[in-house]
């Protein structure tokens, strides 16, 4: 086993995903990769309460003959991948080995690979590409028989039980319903004519990218943000003809559609930059793919930096508005006990908590911070072997739930929210900060 030393006191970086080259493919070469990782984890072991992919390697090592990595069969270094959803906190709040430290430890992007790997050599399931494929699931839900049937066997006790014998996906775990009217609709052609009022870091003016969830399950969610931007003088409008960001399928290991969705929406999206407009996406996933991921799976695409450099969270971008005197404090409702759940792909983006600093502007609300994962994490948690695990993992964020006794529980990312208010059988109901923040407006 591997010495474990002091970890590195510089900033993490991360470096580049060489997708397109051969040798990332080798299988031997990510065996021998993952062993040595998995290696540096064993003697470490501070990660064991992120998720379940490291409970898992150190139960395969500590049954093994050996007591170490060598003794653990390669074909069950697959079961540690399968559980892994590229949340990132591993990297980048608990490793003290990541780069530029010489362990070089990228924990997400190792299991990143494997996934590639996997999914080039066989594919998917059904269900798992189903799952991954939001854009033509959001297409068919746009038909109303289709979206009229779904939304019922959501909550048909007898459907659900036959839709996770049939392909996977779990009888208890919420779905999301599909609205006809989505937010393309409902903002289409929307112009609120407010001039903008420029800072030295934001153009005072927003494109949304509307992500697929907000338009297709969750369009209020849209029109809230649109309400509380032009109610701060932020005049925003639609991006039209956007696909699925591309993190469903990130996850999935699916690189080459990965591109396809960055070939395009970057184009789309650039010509909002060029014309003089900011980005916000409401839902931290698609943020951080534009911040995070595609920068680093095209290192070498000007296009694609220019969208990272000019893409924002959305309360990011409305307490960078406050710094420069912008924001409207004229609150008008307070909000009481909100528990705050800090999402894993927002704490990631190293913005801080702005969701957080904005709720504690508002008079009349106390804000209590969770800052553990929900277990949902994209697709995980509706899958029928995983979603009772999820449900552990989402168990400490639904106890602090509990013994805070809020009057509202509020997470960036609306799957958390579906998530945390399953897990406390609907005892505190979950509310997006963004609908919150329009309450506390009452506009």
């Amino acid at each position: 086993m591997s010495k474990v030393r002091e970890g590195s006191l510089e900033a993490p970086t991360r470096h580049p995903i060489p997708w397109k080259e051969t040798k990332f493919y080798d299988e031997e070469a990510l065996y021998r990769e993952m062993a040595r990782i998995f290696d540096i984890c064993h003697g470490c072991r501070r990660c064991v309460s992120l998720c379940n992919a490291f409970p898992t390697l150190f139960d395969l090592i500590d049954e093994s003959d050996t007591l170490e990595v060598d003794g653990v069969e390669r074909a069950d270094y697959w079961k540690v991948v399968a559980h892994c959803y590229l949340c990132d906190l591993c990297y980048m709040t608990k490793c003290p080995y990541v780069p530029p430290h010489e362990f070089n430890v990228d924990f997400p992007h190792l299991m990143l690979r494997a996934k590639a790997v996997r999914f080039r050599g066989k594919g998917a399931s059904f269900r798992d590409r189903l799952l991954a494929d939001t854009d033509r699931l959001g297409s068919l839900g746009e038909i109303p028989v289709v979206r009229e049937v779904t939304n019922v066997a959501t909550h048909s006790h007898t459907l659900r039980g036959f839709l996770e014998q049939a392909i996977g996906i779990a009888a208890d775990a919420p779905l999301p319903e599909f609205h006809g009217d989505t937010l393309e609709k409902r903002l289409c052609g929307h112009d609120s004519g407010i001039e903008p009022q420029p800072t030295d870091d934001t153009r005072g003016r927003v494109a949304l990218f509307p992500t697929c969830y907000a338009n297709h399950h969750a369009p209020q969610l849209g029109e809230d943000l649109v309400a509380v931007f032009e109610h701060n003088g932020i005049p925003v409008r639609l991006i039209q003809d956007t696909r699925c960001c591309g993190m469903p399928k990130l996850e999935l290991g699916d690189l080459e559609a990965v591109d396809r969705a960055r070939s395009h929406n970057i184009p789309r999206l650039l010509k909002w930059i060029d014309a003089g407009w900011d980005l916000v996406a409401p839902v931290p996933s698609c943020v951080l793919m534009y911040k995070q991921e595609l920068p680093l799976l095209f290192p070498d695409d000007e296009d694609v930096a220019r969208v990272r450099d000019a893409i924002f969270d959305p309360f990011e971008y409305l307490m960078r508005r406050h710094k420069a005197g912008l924001l409207n404090t004229e609150f008008k409702t307070g909000l009481g006990t909100v528990a705050y759940h800090a999402a894993c792909h927002l704490r990631v983006q190293n913005i801080g908590l702005k969701t957080r600093e904005f709720l504690q502007l508002i008079p009349g609300t106390r804000v209590e911070t969770i800052e553990r994962c929900s277990g949902h994490d994209g697709t995980y948690a509706v899958k029928k072997e995983y979603h009772d695990i999820s449900l552990k993992i989402c168990r400490p964020v639904a106890g602090k739930v509990r013994q805070i006794k809020p009057d509202v529980v509020a997470s960036d990312c609306p799957l958390a929210d579906t998530q945390i208010q399953h897990a406390v059988a609907g005892e505190v109901k979950a509310i997006h900060p963004m609908t919150l923040a329009r309450r506390a407006y009452a506009i």
